[in-house]
Order: structure tokens, then C-alpha cells, then sequence
């Protein structure tokens, strides 16, 4: 059985030169690259016992990497890309990316073990994404506005379904708005604070920074800020969290400490999961096409590796009125 000290010593180079050679890593030279490559050709080297066909350069793999593997949120997006690489009989790896630089996923993507990546994961950052997209691996993300050659996005359109929620619930009457946002860091958040502000400038409306909450977008947080905030004694009529799970959890919180939905308070929640139409009250938010983002971003892919021409796009959203406001 040929070894990977085989095809170093072939080659001319150390066993972890030939390593890294064969991921791909961005820090060998094409030069040495080749020179390994020629060599595991002419040895018929198989790493780990698999079949990759070294002259092709490829693992039929597409690399699906999440901030967290779990929630509504994330399943119909994998379902979308799901779909999309079984019509065109590629496999699917998904990964948690939770652990950044640390995770099976930041590693799948540096040594190249996938043929295109879909990336909603924060904690993998910009800087990482270009140096992976140098080594001509196409990677759609779906969490913030990056673009190259090998990178394009695919987007919602965050600002205007927030303003559009937000203005709802001013064309109701509240007055006193606050907002659950999510984690900071994170693009979509950022996006729907801005169209929850501009929606409160464009009105006249002065934000009071006491109804600004902080969350991490589970129901969990939304529950534990909302219930803390209703203790004290700062008037609130309406709120807008930044996704459903956070207002799913807002809503428990309201409904605990006997104030009515949407009468004393109002809730709008964000993405539209399935679990909205179902709570009491049920729940008015921003739909957007979570199936289509990774049906869209899957096609974009495989448009890349087939060398054809594709563009970033940025999906439309809806407001959904429901009887939580």
C-alpha cells in the first residue's frame, strides 16, 4: 500500500510538505503543489484509504457550515441545499462552525476536503473566507456582503422587513418600541436595527436606549431578558426581535408577568418559522424564502465550479400580520 512517506520521498519533499500539498493549503507554492500531485499520480495514492481521483481535484462534496446545527431557522435552509446537491448527485457535509478556527469545519474548509462551501457562520471570518477562496474553492455566504471570484452572497433584504414591521406597529399606535436584538457581531442583526431605526426616524420617534435588549437569538435569552426588563418600571407597548425564536420567548415572559398580547404589549418577531403560526397569540413577523436562500446559494456553487458566470443576490421579504400586534 503506497503511504504518504511514499509520495514525499517521491516527490523530493517532507511528509507535512506533501500534507499540506494535498489540502491545498494556501502556503505551499503551485510549484511544489504540482510536484506532489505528480507524484501521488504516478503512485496511485489514496489518502486514508478513500478514492479520491487526484487528477480531478475533487471530493463530489459540498461543505454546509452553520453557527449551530439545531433550531428552525437552520433546517429548511439545509433542506435547501440538501436538494440542490442531491439533483446533481453530490454528497452533503454539514458542520458546526460554533468553534471557529478550533472546529471540524475551519478544517474541512483549509484542507479542502469539499469542492464548494455554503457558509452561515460568523465565527469563520472574513480574512479566512478570502484566504480559502484563493485556492479557487467557491463559497457562497448567506451572513454577510462578501464578494470575489470565487465568493458570492446571498442575501435578505433585512433593512426593509424591519422597517416594515416596525412601521406596522407605529401605524397601530405604540409609541414605546423597544428591540431584542441578537448578537452583536452578527449581519442580520445589525441589518434589522438599522430598519428598526430608520423606521422610528423616518416616524419622528426618539429611541429610548432603556428598550434596547440584548439576546443571542434563542427563545431561552429572549425569555430571560424580557422577564429581568418587566420588573422594572420603564414603559413599553410594543417590541421587535430581531428573529422568532427571541419573540417565542419574549411572548412566554409577557404573558407571565399578566400583561395582555397585543393589547398591553405588542410582539413582531423576524424569519417566520414554522412555530410562529402556531403559539398563542400567533405571532406577526417578516417572512423571508429560507428554503430558496440555500436552494440559491447551492446553484450558485455549481454554476462556479462549471465555470459559468453568477451574481450575488439579495431575496425579498414579506410582513406577516398575525394577532401578536
Amino acid at each position: 500500500m503506497v503511504t504518504l512517506k511514499d509520495v514525499a520521498k517521491k516527490a523530493g519533499v517532507a511528509v507535512s510538505t506533501a500534507s499540506y500539498a494535498l489540502n491545498n493549503n494556501p502556503k505551499i507554492s503551485e510549484t511544489t503543489r504540482n510536484m506532489v500531485l505528480t507524484a501521488a499520480n504516478e503512485l496511485d495514492y489514496r489518502p486514508n484509504g478513500t478514492a479520491r481521483n487526484l487528477k480531478k481535484q475533487k471530493t463530489e462534496t459540498i461543505g454546509l457550515f452553520l453557527n449551530d446545527l439545531a433550531g428552525p431557522y437552520y433546517s429548511e435552509i439545509i433542506r435547501g441545499v440538501q436538494k440542490v446537491v442531491s439533483d446533481n448527485e453530490y454528497d452533503l457535509v454539514v458542520c458546526s462552525a460554533s468553534g471557529g478556527t478550533d472546529s471540524t469545519a475551519y478544517k474541512f474548509l483549509q484542507e479542502r476536503r469539499v469542492d464548494g462551501a455554503v457558509i452561515l457562520a460568523p465565527k469563520i471570518t472574513d480574512k479566512e473566507i478570502y484566504q480559502v477562496a484563493r485556492t479557487q474553492l467557491p463559497v457562497v455566504v448567506l451572513d454577510r456582503k462578501l464578494e470575489s471570484d470565487y465568493i458570492k452572497y446571498v442575501l435578505i433584504d433585512n433593512v426593509n422587513g424591519s422597517y416594515q414591521a416596525v412601521t406596522h406597529l407605529i401605524n397601530r399606535g405604540y409609541k414605546n418600541i423597544g428591540f431584542l436584538s441578537g448578537p452583536e457581531e452578527s449581519y442580520d442583526n445589525k441589518e434589522r436595527y438599522e430598519g428598526f431605526s430608520r423606521a422610528l426616524n423616518d416616524n419622528n420617534f426618539l429611541f429610548d436606549e432603556n428598550l434596547l435588549f440584548k439576546g443571542d437569538f434563542t427563545e431561552e435569552e429572549g425569555y430571560k431578558v424580557i422577564s429581568k426588563f418587566l420588573k422594572n418600571d420603564i414603559s413599553i407597548d410594543a417590541l421587535f426581535a430581531a428573529n422568532d425564536e427571541m419573540a417565542i420567548g419574549a411572548i412566554q415572559a409577557i404573558k407571565e408577568n399578566n400583561y395582555q398580547i397585543p393589547n398591553d404589549i405588542a410582539v413582531v418577531g423576524f424569519d417566520d418559522i414554522r412555530l410562529s403560526s402556531y403559539i398563542n397569540p400567533p405571532l406577526t413577523t417578516v417572512r423571508h424564502p429560507k428554503y430558496e436562500m440555500g436552494t440559491f446559494a447551492t446553484h450558485m456553487i455549481f454554476q462556479i465550479l462549471q465555470g459559468a458566470a453568477t451574481e450575488s443576490i439579495v431575496l425579498p421579504t414579506q410582513l406577516i400580520n398575525r394577532e401578536s400586534s
